[in-house]
């Protein structure tokens, strides 16, 4: 069992993206905002109905939703980026509104959350499933480091059967 040490990437990415306007700043669900400047960081944002309705006033269109078809081409399409780079896919659950991975690779999480969203997009055109003018995702996504076995194991786990809970702490 291998837990962090010295090394330059950790052992797996918990990453997470969502669907374009399903879940936006204001919701009940909760949601962050990030920050930049001198001290950059995430911050809470409290339930805010008019902040949400606000925002769903700046749609460019409508939220989007998969279906059973377009979940299937989503992780297919995530599937062979693995495949392709050579990453390690732990788990995968493709949902009506949003995409859990959990993956390993030796590189920063960010390209691979890049690579998972434009390979589906290209594959959901292809098969006639989005529509040119659709944006189907939100604007960047979740990546989270998972430097421990133990966070990789509950990880994989939340991706796999904890879909309607909270997501588990890591350390």
């Amino acid at each position: 069992m291998r837990d962090f040490d010295d090394n330059e990437f950790p052992l797996a990415y918990l990453i997470t993206f969502r669907c374009y306007g399903t879940w936006l700043h204001g919701d009940e669900r909760g949601s962050y905002r990030r920050s930049h400047g001198i001290i950059s960081g995430v911050s809470r944002i409290p339930v805010r109905p008019g902040l949400k309705a606000a925002e769903t006033t700046q749609l460019k269109h409508p939220p989007v939703t998969l279906n059973d078809t377009q979940r299937v081409v989503v992780e297919k399409a995530v599937r062979e980026v693995c495949l392709h780079r050579k990453y390690r896919l732990r788990a995968i659950n493709v949902r009506t509104n949003h995409v859990h991975t959990v993956v390993s690779a030796v590189r920063e999480p960010e390209p691979i959350l890049d690579a998972f969203k434009s390979y589906s997009t290209r594959a959901l055109r292809r098969t006639g499933l989005l529509n040119i003018r659709i944006t189907p995702w939100a604007r960047h996504g979740s990546t989270i480091y998972l430097w421990k076995e133990r966070d990789v194991e509950k990880a994989v786990e939340y991706v796999l059967l904890g879909q309607d809970g909270d997501l588990p702490p890591f350390e």
